[in-house]
């Protein structure tokens, strides 16, 4: 059954008579976070009991909340069928008040969003990976996670936050729902969050690439790259055997960018297996001609995994080499380690979990 959450301003409007009560159930939900139809004072009562057994508004609940050390707080989301899905909230930047309280500098964050409960990638250093696949969020249930974080954590309407979709599962698997949400969430009447702050992060499905490109929405892309050779991706992305490296970089050399922008690039580094400088010059091969941003990735360990953490000393060798080849890189600091929520680490909850 679809929920309130499912529904463009559009379509609401053509199946909500009179059409202007769409605009204020979407400013109720979408502006004020409101999480029931008794709380939207606007409307009739008539309505709100029409609303209430069309349209479920009540799709989501908080399991768990833990924070880290650095700020990152991972939400557990409990959606229909008692499947859960984790999302986190990224402090990228801390809000300045002045000593009267004025904010003289708003903080930065970031979205970490689901969009499946699991995986069928199966990447080998991936926990997620781990619990399998059990089936694709709506996309009212990937909206509802962003109306939830924004709530949850304080966020003005009118603040300007970036959406990552990054976290269980691949978004590009889960396409037509994943499309639909991105249309409700950069709505100017709801959540309002322009495409351009909202990044697909893939293991790379070529034709979904291409598929993404022709619609030409906005949005930026990442590619999960991780390795430059077909035989170590695909001991890392067993996906690479049906989309090798090549197929990935022949969609992304078509995939529209704005010019202020760039295609991200991924690279996990994992000691002993990418991290030397032979790798980094076969990166910067394969990367030639691509407005490219590569972004270094510590692998985060688990347990039981075979892989180990690379060496500060690696990383910097490693993205030394390729700024002296003219890249953009950086090394992207892990956040949410204490509490598993880095890259690679989510994974739905189990029934040992607490």
């Amino acid at each position: 059954m679809k929920t309130i959450y499912d529904y463009t301003l559009e379509e609401l409007q053509q199946n909500i008579k009179p059409s202007f009560r769409a605009k204020q159930i979407y400013n109720w939900l979408y502006k004020k976070y409101a999480t029931s139809y008794d709380d939207m004072k606007n409307l009739p009562k008539e309505l709100k009991e029409e609303l209430q057994e069309k349209y479920p508004i009540d799709i989501c609940k908080i399991v768990k909340e833990e924070k880290s050390s650095d700020g990152t707080i991972k939400y557990l989301f409990e959606f229909a069928g008692g499947h859960t899905v984790e999302a986190v909230f990224l402090l990228m930047k801390d809000e300045v008040k002045d000593e009267d309280g004025n904010i003289e500098q708003g903080g930065k964050y970031t979205f970490c969003i689901s969009s499946q409960v699991g995986c069928k990638v199966g990447c080998s250093f991936c926990l997620t990976a781990k619990g399998g696949f059990t089936r694709n969020l709506t996309a009212g249930e990937i909206v509802a996670q962003i109306k939830y974080l924004k709530k949850l954590n304080n966020i003005p309407e009118n603040k300007s936050v970036n959406i990552v979709y990054m976290g269980m599962g691949e978004p590009l698997d889960n396409y037509e729902n994943l499309v639909q949400a991105i249309k409700i969430i950069s709505d100017l009447d709801g959540l309002a969050i322009s495409t351009r702050r909202q990044t697909i992060s893939t293991s790379g499905i070529s034709d979904k690439i291409n598929k993404l490109a022709n619609l030409d929405l906005g949005v930026q892309l990442a590619i999960s790259l991780h390795a430059v050779d077909d035989t170590l991706r695909s001991e890392l992305i067993p996906m690479n055997k049906a989309y090798n490296i090549q197929s990935i970089i022949d969609a992304v050399k078509k995939f529209p960018i704005d010019t202020r922008k760039k295609i991200m690039f991924e690279y996990l580094v994992i000691k002993d297996k990418n991290d030397d400088i032979k790798s980094a010059d076969k990166l910067i091969k394969l990367l030639s001609g691509i407005p490219s941003k590569v972004n270094l990735i510590y692998f985060n360990p688990y347990p039981d995994t075979p892989y180990e953490r690379p060496s500060r000393n690696n990383m910097v060798k490693f993205q030394e080499r390729l700024i002296s080849k003219g890249l953009l890189c950086t090394i992207r600091e892990s956040k949410g380690l204490d509490i598993s929520a880095a890259c690679g680490q989510l994974k739905e909850k189990t029934n040992g979990d607490t």
